[in-house]
């Protein structure tokens, strides 16, 4: 019995391994299927919506503190291991019985099905990708287990039949099958995607002109301007929407006079702001990355609103849709305030990047983008808060969040090693919508000390500040807070970003050598 168990050890080692490559055939040709149609319902991204969708705030939060912007990447690994390792589990059991064993394997693409087309905004199209990578795996691994032979021992020593000639053939080549299908389904969604450079209006009211940072005098402050390509990025997305501009159109729906829907042509028609605007998400952590200053182009919200009437509306929120049926909802009193807020289609002199919102996104200062910034935005309905709920409001996030008056500290960076003498303490601060007066500096628990603040673009923009601190040998400890032009003090008590922002004040320590 040890023997014979000993020689049926490498067939299901081998027949794991059978069901492991028809499932990576499968997901490929159902990826490349997804990049023809609709790339989110590819499998393994429907089911990683879900997960996104399914999981606790707080292990979120957890998530995107531990992994930042690689947090999609580390989901889509997990899942794709889950499966393979369910995938593993199925090729072993066709090894000793052929039906439940491919049975496996098409329940497993039937789950990504159901998941794909439970999205919002889903359609029949959603359901092909799963269809695909069911019929495509189950055949795969069907052929791979006919192949090997039905035994349930080894072949002789020294047997080279046919069927193991075969079994390598076949092997190679869905290997090679699999690697065609996700390099081609990768360049399909590359080409459907295409560019982003689409010609833009000059500003009907352009910003002024923009000062020069700290950062060309002082090394380790943030710039002053976020360049594009390092804005941050925080949604729940696993895939950027094909977007064609020539077909994409914004409607203006609800309680308005009419509905409106408008190309992106006539949103470029329209007179057009230009306005430097700091951005910043709710999930970042005191001294966190997930803050950002850039110049927008854009249509003023409210001209946008009026298009549709809403003089006689009794609404309270503009509940945006993007593309694909993710929704934020925003206070209506926001974009009728005199603040700048607005539909934006350009960012800092060019069009938006697919990353960023384009073709069109909205733009509102002072609100956290939870409440205010859907990109690839194709819909606003004007509705009140107690007939529809947004996306983080049904997962009670809060529902008007302002952005807290906040700083941090750039350089020198937390942990690090300083030689002594002069020492430049620098960084940011921000207090939207009134702006920064002054920035303080407090070194091992000392009195607060004056910093040096940096240019002034707008009270929407952050604002640079810097302290020359004597530092003498040691393990100091640093901290700053900013104060805004009302006078309100950054407070120090600590909060975490669920549900309504951070606050408190960042405290690093470094070493004096």
């Amino acid at each position: 019995m040890h023997s014979l168990d000993q020689r049926s050890r490498p067939r299901t080692l081998r027949h794991a391994a059978y069901g492991v490559l028809a499932t990576v055939v499968g997901l490929a040709a159902a990826h490349l299927v997804a990049a023809l149609t609709v790339p989110a319902a590819s499998p393994v991204l429907a089911v990683g919506s879900t997960v996104i969708d399914l999981t606790p705030t707080p292990l979120k939060e957890w998530a995107i503190r531990q992994f930042g912007s690689a947090d999609k990447v580390i989901l889509v690994g997990s899942v794709i291991v889950v499966v393979l390792l369910l995938a593993a589990v199925a090729g072993v059991v066709t090894a000793r019985r052929e039906t439940p064993g491919l049975l496996v394997l098409v329940g497993l693409a039937g789950v990504a099905g159901v998941l794909a087309v439970l999205r919002p905004g889903s359609g029949p199209l959603d359901l092909v990708p799963a269809l695909v990578a069911a019929a495509v795996g189950a055949t795969a691994l069907w052929w791979l287990h006919r192949l090997d032979g039905r035994g349930p021992t080894e072949p002789s020593p020294g047997v080279d039949g046919p069927s193991r000639r075969g079994v390598v053939l076949a092997t190679g080549g869905l290997a090679v099958a699999a690697a065609a299908m996700g390099a081609v389904g990768r360049w399909v969604t590359s080409y459907r995607l295409g560019g982003t450079d689409v010609p833009l209006p000059v500003a009907t009211d352009p910003a002024s002109t923009f000062p020069t940072g700290l950062e060309e005098t002082y090394d380790g402050i943030t710039p002053l301007r976020t360049p594009t390509a390092d804005f941050y990025r925080v949604d729940t997305r696993l895939t950027l929407p094909t977007v064609d501009v020539e077909s994409w159109t914004l409607t203006i729906d609800g309680d308005v006079d009419q509905e409106v829907t408008l190309t992106f042509d006539d949103l470029a028609a329209m007179d057009t702001i230009e306005r430097d605007i700091t951005l910043t998400c709710v999930s970042n952590e005191v001294g966190g990355p997930y803050v950002g200053g850039a110049r927008w182009l854009g249509v003023p919200l409210a001209a946008v609103l009026e298009r549709a009437g809403i003089e006689s509306t009794k609404a309270d929120q503009i509940l945006s849709t993007d593309v694909d049926g993710m929704t934020i909802s925003t206070p209506l009193g926001v974009a009728l305030d005199g603040r700048d807020a607005m539909i934006a289609i350009g960012m800092n002199g060019g069009p938006l990047p697919r990353a960023n919102g384009f073709p069109a996104r909205m733009v509102v200062p002072g609100l956290y983008g939870f409440v205010s910034a859907c990109k690839w935005i194709t819909k606003m309905t004007l509705t009140t808060y107690d007939a529809e709920q947004a996306y983080w409001t049904e997962r009670d996030w809060a529902v008007d969040a302002p952005i807290k008056i906040s700083s941090r500290i750039d350089t020198p960076e937390p942990l690090s090693e300083t030689d002594a003498g002069k020492v430049v303490i620098g960084g940011v601060a921000w207090a939207q919508g009134v702006g920064i007066d002054k920035v303080e500096v407090r070194v091992d628990g000392g009195a607060w000390q004056p910093a040096k603040l940096g240019p002034q673009v707008t009270d929407d923009y952050w604002r640079q500040w810097y302290y020359e601190w004597d530092a003498e040998p040691g393990r100091h400890l640093i901290a700053c807070r900013a104060t805004n032009k009302d006078g309100d003090v950054q407070t120090d008590v600590r909060m975490r970003p669920f549900p309504e922002g951070s606050s408190g004040l960042q405290e690093i320590s470094v070493l004096i050598s």
